[in-house]
This record gives C-alpha cells, sequence and structure tokens, in this order.
C-alpha cells in the first residue's frame, strides 16, 4: 500500500510530515475516498530535498520538470504566479500511485496525531489544524470534508 511505504519512507529519510487531505479525513474517521496521498512537511529546504529523495526511491517521479532548491527558493511566486499549491509526484508504471507534496503550509508549529494502523504507524495533521487548512482553501470538497470532520 503506497500510503504505508510512503510513510516509511519519510521516516528513513527523516522527514517531519503529516498526512493531509482524503485520507488524512479517513484516519480521522469520516467517509472519504480518494486517490492521491497529500503530505506536508516542515518547510526547509534540507527537509523539502530529502523529502524527494524519499518519493524518488519510490519510483515516483515530479510532474513538472522542477528541482527541489528551485521550488524553495521561488515557492512565493509558484503559489502566486502558476497556482502551484501542490507538487505531484506520480510513478509512471502506476499512474493511481500519486503524492501531492503541498507548498503551500508548513507543518512546523502544527500538532501532529499519530495513527495505529494494520500497516503501522501514521502522522496526520490533527483534526482542528486539519479543519482550518481546509477552511482556508474554501473548495467545494474541502467544504464537505470540514462538515464530516466536524460531525464526528
Amino acid at each position: 500500500m503506497l500510503i504505508a511505504r510512503l510513510c516509511q519512507v519519510f521516516d528513513q529519510f527523516d522527514v517531519p510530515y503529516a498526512l493531509v487531505g482524503g485520507h488524512a479525513v479517513a484516519l480521522h474517521g469520516a467517509v472519504r475516498g480518494t486517490v492521491d496521498v497529500d503530505v506536508v512537511i516542515e518547510w526547509r529546504r534540507e527537509v523539502l530535498e530529502r523529502a524527494v529523495a524519499a518519493l524518488e526511491s519510490l519510483g515516483l517521479r515530479s510532474s513538472l520538470p522542477l528541482v527541489a532548491g528551485d521550488v524553495f527558493e521561488h515557492r512565493d511566486r509558484y503559489l502566486e504566479e502558476r497556482n502551484l499549491v501542490a507538487w505531484n509526484f506520480v510513478d509512471h508504471d502506476n499512474p493511481l500511485h500519486q503524492v501531492d507534496l503541498l507548498i503551500n503550509f508548513d507543518l512546523s508549529g502544527h500538532v501532529v496525531a499519530n495513527i495505529h494502523t494494520a500497516f503501522g504507524e501514521l502522522r496526520v495533521l490533527n483534526k482542528q489544524d486539519l479543519i482550518e487548512m481546509k477552511r482556508a482553501s474554501g473548495r467545494p470538497q474541502d467544504l464537505e470534508d470540514i462538515r464530516a470532520l466536524e460531525s464526528l
């Protein structure tokens, strides 16, 4: 399972991360289907570089011709001019294996919940921070996720 392998390799590469998006919503207890795995990291250059190396070790490749150093240095420009909120990585041999690394969020200072699963321990952004993150996005699916999380 991609999500378990991703969490294991992030631990091996010493990447402070948290799952967000549909998988995080589901792990908090709300029913939600999704294909890609959304993650956030501590926004530091060396962490971003280790995250990219970890993703590549899983056979995932950037969907865009970008490198970590450029994304780190030009993050604000990518967000404002290109609306690049998530840097997508995909396994071209299995396109269902996709990870979105959100670049518009810094995990630093946020609380991570460790959730024990049959696949091991997974780090998930805590429910309140996840709700606030989704509220800031304002997308219809995120508003639905907020309603589901708040009803728990």
